[in-house]
């Protein structure tokens, strides 16, 4: 009796087993009846199905997948080679259309025909512009009419392409080096040119400053002369004045400061007449001999 539930048991979880399939959030889910498609649009949960071989289910990424480019060789206007490197950001909105286009469901199919439509429109693109207007000025423009007009096919696919995005735009690897060579002496030629304005300035500055430098020095001396004579005008105003109000004092102050300034070290020796007129304050506190 136990063995008949235990096989019975074990059938249930095996009908149980292939007559339900869970779909995962991330994850969209096409029902095959036959080889035919039987059904899609499951909501995430569990779900039933005929065992195999009635039904069989497909499992797709229900993410945003992206596809990363190669690298590759355009041509611009100008018939000048540009390497551009690209990525793709996709998703499935129709999972039946979705698994015919791509024989299957195969991710991988469906990345070579969204390669093919890059690459055809990186290529028309690039073909209508300059070097300048890829590089700097349009590359926002592309990206967007791109993203544009591949989703337009991209729905014959069952895809919605998100986003386009160029992520870097160079010269061939032979053409950069010689970019680089032009833009490095076209960098020194304005580099010796600014040295040379700079040491220009530098000498016309040095010489006008020379010039007012000595201006200043001939107008300070200038000033200096003028106000040393006036003080000497003076000086000589006030001993002239001072002479006249009495006149013994003054001839005694400076015969005072004249001793001062001779005998200021104690090591000074004249060789002078006793009687000269050098020492009559010596002799005499009025300077007359008695």
């Amino acid at each position: 009796m136990n063995k008949i539930i235990g096989i019975i048991v074990a059938l249930v979880l095996i009908v149980a087993y292939t007559c339900t399939f869970f779909v995962d959030e991330r994850e969209k889910a096409i029902l095959l009846a036959f080889g035919k498609i039987d059904k899609v649009g499951y909501e995430p949960g569990i779900h039933f199905k005929l065992p195999f071989p009635f039904n069989e289910v497909k499992k797709l990424d229900g993410r945003v997948l992206t596809i990363d480019q190669r690298p590759v060789r355009f041509l611009t206007k100008e018939k000048q080679h540009m390497v551009v490197d690209s990525f793709v950001k996709w998703l499935i909105v129709d999972e039946a259309v979705y698994f015919t286009a791509t024989s299957g469901g195969r991710e991988q199919n469906a990345a070579s025909l969204l390669y093919r439509m890059v690459d055809d429109g990186l290529r028309s693109e690039f073909a209508k512009r300059t070097v300048q207007e890829v590089i700097a000025q349009d590359r926002t423009k592309i990206m967007t009419v791109l993203t544009s007009n591949i989703n337009a096919k991209a729905k014959e696919l069952g895809i919605k392409v998100v986003d386009v995005r160029i992520k870097r735009i160079d010269f061939p690897e032979k053409i950069s080096q010689n970019v680089y060579e032009r833009m490095r002496t076209e960098r020194e030629r304005l580099a010796r040119e600014n040295r040379s304005q700079g040491e220009e300035a530098a000498t016309r500055i040095r010489a006008d400053a020379d010039a007012q430098s000595q201006v200043l020095v001939a107008e300070a001396f200038r000033d200096s002369e003028i106000m040393r004579g006036e003080g000497d005008a003076l000086s000589t105003e006030i001993y002239a004045k001072a002479y006249g109000r009495d006149r013994d004092f003054y001839r005694f102050y400076r015969s005072m400061e004249a001793y001062k300034r001779t005998f200021a070290s104690k090591g000074d020796v004249m060789l002078i007449d006793p009687d000269s007129e050098f020492f009559k304050y010596f002799k005499s506190a009025n300077g007359k001999s008695k």
